[in-house]
């Protein structure tokens, strides 16, 4: 606790003091141990119906790499992410509210903020990198048939390099990792903005690049895709059949798109709140026990892709089945 304190110097002489270099043990749980059960409980479930999804997702593209198309390339990386966040992560927290502590220390807590900002941080810029995508084949069909796979590739090294350079940016002396108000956690240190004006200009740099830009770009793309979508079907109606199949699976693929970056931002826009109050709000004036719940809702996001991409997937199939029946009663007919 004393190297933190050397970590913060700004912070005393601001007056300021954070939860975690106050008196009490920053690492012992504020919620009472019923309620730190029920969140490990929770979490468990959540992270072995993500790892399990996420696994097979990555299992079943395995089998049809070569074929893969550069959306789902990418729908591929995001569950490398949501994998990566529910195996390097969540232990971590289930073992620390089942013993009602963090249980590994400042160094522990470090690595387990890193990790989580960094898979996270991937998924949103791999959803932006998707809605991009789906905007140029939708809206710009010259751009949309250039982009091939090796474009995939490229962007796949660009996102892994941008959420790597965000996630160590703490590390470097502007910013820092520290555990949640309750104890069991850690995150990004937004409380840093109390404490100085660089410790808002980090706050305010993590909050646009990592969150407000790209979801500013993700937003953007599905609006031009709706309005083109509206006022191209009947066009789509007059091609002939392989245009029009060529148009489902982008549809398709469009509505995958959409649903997870809709439920990854349900599940991530409460948190931010949160965060944001506690960095610019009237110091500690978000209640312990509120803080708890947008953590959690967080922490399921990774478990909701493998269930969309099922549900899509079963849609598609029937509407394929349903379609190739009507051809083959048509010909049996003529």
């Amino acid at each position: 606790m004393s190297g933190m304190a050397s970590d913060h110097n700004d912070s005393s002489q601001e007056g300021y003091i954070p939860h975690y270099l106050q008196k009490e043990d920053p690492f012992a749980s504020k919620l009472s141990r019923e309620a730190d059960i029920i969140a490990g409980f929770y979490l468990t479930i959540i992270g072995i119906l993500s790892t399990l999804g996420n696994g097979y997702v990555i299992f079943m593209s395995s089998k049809r790499k070569k074929k893969l198309r550069p959306a789902e390339i990418m729908t591929v990386n995001l569950a490398v992410c949501d994998l990566g966040i529910s195996v390097v992560g969540k232990p971590f927290s289930i073992i620390s509210f089942f013993s009602h502590r963090w249980m590994f220390g400042w160094i522990g807590c470090r690595w387990y903020g890193w990790a989580g900002f960094f898979f996270g941080c991937g998924s949103l810029i791999t959803m932006t990198a998707v809605s991009l995508d789906r905007y140029l084949k939708i809206c710009h069909l010259s751009y949309g048939t250039w982009l091939k796979r090796h474009h995939a590739f490229i962007c796949l090294a660009i996102i892994w390099a941008y959420a790597t350079f965000w996630a160590t940016v703490p590390f470097a002396g502007v910013g820092s990792y520290a555990p949640e108000p309750f104890g069991t956690s850690c995150t990004l240190d937004w409380w840093l903005a109390q404490a100085s004006v660089a410790g808002q200009a980090f706050v305010l740099s993590i909050l646009f690049f990592c969150l407000l830009f790209p979801t500013a770009v993700i937003v953007f793309s599905y609006v031009k895709i709706i309005l083109k979508v509206k006022s191209s079907t009947k066009e789509v109606a007059h091609y002939d059949t392989r245009i029009q199949n060529s148009h489902i699976l982008e549809m398709k693929l469009t509505k995958v798109a959409m649903l997870i970056c809709a439920g990854f931002l349900i599940a991530w826009i409460p948190y931010a709140v949160v965060s944001v109050w506690s960095a610019f709000g009237r110091p500690d004036s978000v209640p312990i026990q509120f803080s708890v719940v947008p953590t959690l809702l967080a922490k399921s996001a990774a478990m909701y892709n493998p269930i969309i991409y099922q549900v899509i997937d079963c849609k598609f199939a029937c509407c394929r089945s349903r379609g190739l029946k009507a051809k083959n009663s048509s010909k049996k007919s003529r």
